[in-house]
């Protein structure tokens, strides 16, 4: 047992360090009883041996070596630059609101306000509470002193997020990522009635995006059976209210009123009120989409608690790997989202400054080519559309589902694979062209089965008869 910043918590691993940025240990919630069909051995799922997963690691900490020897000027010209449009943007926003007797002027505040919010929580909140930027010395772009525009206080944010989710990603009973403690995002976790509400659920965490985030830490579904403990959370609840009461202030009533007075009527209050209400929910919307699509499309793998015991640093690459998703994007696109557009490359150096990120994904593409492993990605609209078909699908009991509990879009084992339980899942080479067949040939084998199509590619002659 040891005693941090949020109490006493009981640590089953060693403290947690990626780069320079180390994070207390945490209590864990714990699945419910039930067949568990998440993957149990990764590098046996990934068709990987011992060796193959530290020469991964290896290729993967050299990435990290040279952005961090490369990292200067042009990066802090960067981030310098994306704090100056923001705030920019924001004071745009809310002057447009100052003078928005017209509705188009409204319209135009409200979402120059809204989009101020999102390039904060999402470019600057969320990376520089990463750690992204404290090379750089800087007190006001460092993750010990950054508070951001959201009414979730940071250390909570840094605690749940940076730790708990970015150590265990997607392992079940640890990461409270999945399903967000209200959705149903995968088959281990038991139906319950209360899952027929998923879409319900899933359309109020969207739009009070923030109130989830805040709720979060607060794990108010975890009974408390000591007086610590209880202690403990009406710490944490004294906290999340000043941080909401804040908010709601600055949002809801210190701008409107300032509105109100320069205006000298109540129908500029508001207005002022209101645009601000509709900023807050675009950043929601946004921030829920973005986050989603990094999450809960298909292949982002989930995985048993085993994996924890031994797992190597290679085999937490991989497992990083595995378990997100990223979306195609351009500048804008990226920008907006943070760069999570990247969200494998930022799951694995989470604390690298993201503007690295577009060129670090060349580099692990083509280490996902040269050992055949899926490089999880799709456009935008798709991504986000296959996480709502899996909250609706998974809405249902599992006897009105048609995939088996290993072998479905949105879960999956090594059994998905497997004639013999005792089969040892292992990497071939293709006859025909001399290339690797792993996971990625592996997946794609069992979808051309599926459809009838051979496992294998015709003869050269077919295909030019064809």
């Amino acid at each position: 047992m040891l005693r941090g910043r949020f109490g006493t918590k009981r640590c089953e691993g060693p403290w947690t360090t990626y780069g320079a940025v180390t994070y207390d240990c945490v209590s864990y919630a714990i699945v419910g009883k039930g067949d568990v069909v998440a993957i149990a051995d990764i590098p046996e799922y990934a068709h990987l041996t011992d060796d193959d997963v530290e020469a991964i690691a290896v290729r993967l900490d050299a990435i990290r070596a040279d952005v961090e020897a490369d990292r200067g000027e042009r990066d802090a010209r960067y981030i310098a630059r994306t704090i100056a449009f923001q705030r920019g943007l924001e004071l745009t926003g809310r002057a447009l609101i100052f003078g928005s007797r017209k509705r188009s002027l409204w319209w135009a505040g409200a979402s120059a306000l809204g989009v101020a919010k999102i390039v904060e929580n999402m470019e600057l909140g969320h990376n520089v509470m990463h750690g992204q930027w404290d090379w750089m010395n800087d007190p006001e772009v460092h993750s010990t002193t950054w508070e951001w525009d959201n009414t979730g206080p940071s250390a909570h944010w840094k605690h749940q997020h940076n730790f708990i989710h970015h150590k265990y990603t997607n392992v079940l009973g640890m990461d409270d990522d999945v399903g967000y403690g209200l959705l149903r995002v995968t088959r281990d976790q038991r139906w319950r009635p209360f899952y027929l509400g998923n879409l319900v659920w899933n359309t109020l965490l969207a739009v009070g995006f923030e109130y989830g985030v805040a709720a979060q830490h607060l794990e108010l579904g975890r009974k408390r059976k000591t007086e610590e403990d209880r202690a403990e959370l009406r710490a944490s609840l004294r906290e999340v209210g000043a941080k909401v009461g804040r908010q709601a202030a600055k949002d809801y009533v210190v701008h409107p009123a300032i509105v109100g007075a320069a205006t000298r009527s109540r129908r500029g209050f508001r207005t002022a009120l209101t645009a601000n209400v509709l900023a807050n929910v675009i950043r929601n919307l946004w921030t829920n989409a973005v986050i989603f699509c990094g999450h809960f499309p298909d292949g982002a793998e989930k995985f048993t608690k085993r994996d924890m015991e031994t797992e190597s640093r290679g085999e937490w690459y991989l497992r990083q790997m595995l378990g997100s998703a990223n979306f195609r994007s351009g500048p804008v696109l990226g920008f907006m989202s943070g760069n999570l557009s990247y969200q494998i490359e930022h799951h694995i150096f989470p604390d690298l400054p993201s503007n690295r990120l577009a060129e670090i994904s060349v580099r692990v593409q083509a280490i996902c080519a040269d050992y055949d492993l899926p490089y999880t990605t799709g456009s935008f609209p798709l991504q986000y559309a296959k996480s709502w078909r899996t909250i609706a699908k998974l809405s249902l009991p599992d006897k009105y589902l048609t995939a088996t509990k290993d072998d479905a879009p949105e879960t999956a084992s090594e059994l998905r694979f497997k004639t013999d339980p005792e089969q040892r899942l292992v990497a071939t080479v293709d006859p025909r062209s001399g290339r690797r067949r792993g996971l990625k040939s592996a997946i794609r084998g069992l979808r051309e089965r599926r459809r009838g199509v051979a496992q294998f590619p015709a003869p050269r002659q077919e295909r030019r008869a064809a």
